[in-house]
């Protein structure tokens, strides 16, 4: 009987299709700046918490935001699983000076491999380094990336973004902007765009980036998830504590073209209430079909 037992559980494990063994997790991650002015919930005393938190929710991979290249180092050192592309947002280099923020994206070498890339910015000049755009405060990017996933061969792209704080209109040209974009980089291939869009889903850019008589608009991945949402409903806290978030929703996953969401969450990890950034990283499991 004992041994007919194990025989079942042993078949179950390869009942699955070969599509659900090929899932993989996208994280969207704002890590907040190192700046001393954060105290106690300084980039130093956050960064085991950051490290931690990716590793149980074991990312495959993840669009950051707000990341400075001596964040970028650091991460790598705690997690050299993981590589890093991307450039940053004020001068277009790996090596700024003084450091500045990078939109990276980050990647398990051992699933994919990056055929392609680059960074363009969220302005009329799209390709100059640099270069904000309409009523930015600052320089705004979108870092790219073309991925073949080793484990199934799928080809897809990823976008990753952070738009702009106080330019409202340029959140808007920065929403067509990116269909634009994806239109021209992508085509028909799967899409996955991630970041920090400073706007809800009831603002002017998401209902651009979802505007479905748009042939390349995008799909919000929490309203298409196979599984139930997990986690809170906002994603912004503004003071690294739990009290507060409420429904604040500003952090999106996007998905277009043949792609599955399987779960999504808005994870609250926290240690004795503190949290690993002043943004909740946003977790969606996918399939491209």
């Amino acid at each position: 009987m004992k041994s007919m037992f194990f025989f079942l559980l042993f078949a179950l494990s390869f009942s699955q299709s070969p599509a659900q063994h090929n899932s993989f997790r996208v994280m969207s991650f704002n890590l907040r700046l190192p700046n001393q002015g954060d105290g106690i919930n300084y980039w130093d005393h956050r960064r085991p918490l950051v490290a931690s938190t990716i590793r149980y929710h074991e990312p495959d991979i993840i669009g950051v935001q707000e990341a400075f290249r001596r964040q970028l180092d650091e991460m790598m050192t705690d997690m050299p699983e993981y590589a890093w592309f991307g450039v940053c947002r004020t001068d277009g280099s790996v090596v700024p000076n003084p450091d500045g923020e990078f939109s990276a994206i980050l990647f398990r070498k051992d699933r994919f491999e990056r055929l392609d890339g680059n960074t363009f910015w969220l302005s009329e000049t799209p390709e100059v380094a640099g270069s904000k755009g309409w009523d930015a405060a600052f320089p705004r990017i979108v870092t790219w990336a073309k991925f073949r996933d080793v484990k199934s061969g799928k080809l897809f792209f990823y976008f990753n973004t952070h738009f702009d704080h106080l330019g409202e209109h340029a959140r808007e040209e920065s929403a067509k902007l990116i269909l634009q974009k994806i239109r021209e980089i992508a085509g028909k291939e799967p899409v996955i765009l991630s970041g920090d869009f400073n706007s809800t889903d009831t603002s002017k850019p998401y209902l651009v980036l979802t505007d479905k008589e748009s042939t390349y608009s995008m799909t919000d991945a929490m309203y298409v998830s196979m599984s139930p949402h997990h986690g809170p409903l906002g994603s912004f806290s503004g003071s690294f504590t739990l009290p507060g978030v409420g429904d604040y929703r500003i952090d999106f996953i996007f998905i277009r073209n043949n792609i599955t969401v399987l779960k999504h969450a808005i994870l609250s990890d926290s240690w004795d209430g503190r949290l690993p950034s002043d943004h909740l990283p946003v977790l969606a499991e996918l399939r491209i079909d």
